[in-house]
């Protein structure tokens, strides 16, 4: 897979950074507050160094819940410090207060109403420390984590979603094909998600490139290029924002609200700039919106290994462009530490930022 950076300064890659219980640290925000009633006991759990599956297999363990009891918002990284909230119905509450485990600890109980179910939290918080770091490095790390806070960010699936061999997206396509077999339901849908993932990543990384042509030529010269017509080539180079919109493509209300196919990208445009709407990607399904029109023939070409199966996929859209909230940086120079806190919106990836910043896939 080839990806392409929005932004433009030379890589740096004399930095360090591990994903450790230091230097790593997610603490997710829930959806909105819970009741403090209901059936529902609401942990809020603090894990180290264990995938999200692991904490709630040795929560069940104590307690006698299967693990499809428990309610989750979310799956968080299994290296370094992550807090989030898991739902368990108050009957296993009594031998889940008294739980220990040296690399688990609920901090906090409250009741719900209703069990927590995938999507219910608004995002998560992140602290990335980098180390080894210069002061000629950390002036361009500053000057980028700048221009994220400004102008958002490409809004990637990060490498965790395509397996260690990041092969997975291939094995999904083999799947609807009919050429590889696989009766685990759960991987077999894990499998398909990293093949929409992977046309979602190349479209998106076409587009950027895209962008990236309308700063660098002239209008006339983008009709060769591109080859699009003089006016829409005129409409591109007319906006403001990095991320260029096409008429016909597919936008979405940020950082709520319903997708919806665009007929003025100029008009749009400026919403884009006021982050009021985002450009959305396609992930291939029978379901989900399509592009028209110019943005829908790039749609086809970089879909057009999923188009025999969309009947097999559920197609939903996926903001291409998000944005960094409350965004914090500090340069330690003693210690040679360079340490950001940002918050992203759920399904959006901490090491995407930070590859960006790096101009380098980790």
């Amino acid at each position: 897979m080839s990806r392409a950076f929005f932004m433009n300064h030379s890589p740096i890659k004399g930095v360090h950074f591990t994903k450790n219980s230091s230097d790593f640290i997610v603490n997710e925000i829930p959806l909105y507050p819970f009741s403090d009633k209901g059936e529902h006991a609401i942990l809020h759990v603090r894990k180290k160094d264990l995938t999200t599956w692991q904490m709630l297999q040795a929560l069940s363990e104590a307690c006698g819940a299967k693990v499809r009891n428990f309610g989750y918002a979310g799956l968080k990284d299994k290296d370094g410090l992550t807090t989030q909230y898991i739902s368990i119905h108050k009957s296993f509450l009594p031998k889940i207060e008294g739980f220990t485990h040296d690399k688990i600890k609920i901090l906090s109980t409250t009741m719900h109403d209703n069990k927590l179910k995938i999507g219910h939290l608004k995002g998560n918080r992140f602290f990335i420390r980098l180390k080894k770091v210069l002061q000629t490095d950390a002036l361009k790390l500053e000057q980028a984590i700048k221009r994220i806070q400004k102008e958002g960010f490409p809004n990637y699936f990060g490498y965790q979603r395509f397996g260690k061999s990041g092969e997975n997206y291939a094995q999904g396509l083999e799947i609807l094909e009919g050429k590889r077999g696989e009766r685990n339901r759960k991987i077999k849908d894990l499998l398909i998600s990293a093949f929409q993932s992977y046309l979602f990543n190349e479209w998106l990384s076409y587009r950027i490139k895209i962008s990236k042509l309308t700063d660098a030529f002239s209008a006339k010269e983008l009709t060769q290029a591109l080859g699009f017509d003089e006016l829409t080539c005129k409409a591109l180079k007319a906006q403001k924002p990095f991320m260029k919109l096409l008429n016909g493509d597919v936008c979405h209300h940020y950082p709520h609200g319903k997708a919806y196919v665009i007929e003025d990208c100029m008009a749009e445009s400026v919403r884009f700039e006021a982050r009021d709407i985002t450009l959305a990607g396609w992930l291939p399904g029978g379901r989900g919106l399509r592009a028209t029109g110019a943005a829908g023939e790039i749609e086809t070409k970089y879909y057009e290994n999923a188009l025999p199966h969309l009947d097999k996929m559920r197609g939903s859209r996926r903001y291409a462009w998000s944005f960094a909230e409350d965004v914090e940086w500090n340069y330690r120079k003693e210690e040679a530490w360079f340490e950001m806190h940002f918050t992203l919106q759920k399904g959006s990836y901490a090491t995407i930022v930070l590859e960006e910043i790096l101009r380098h896939e980790l």
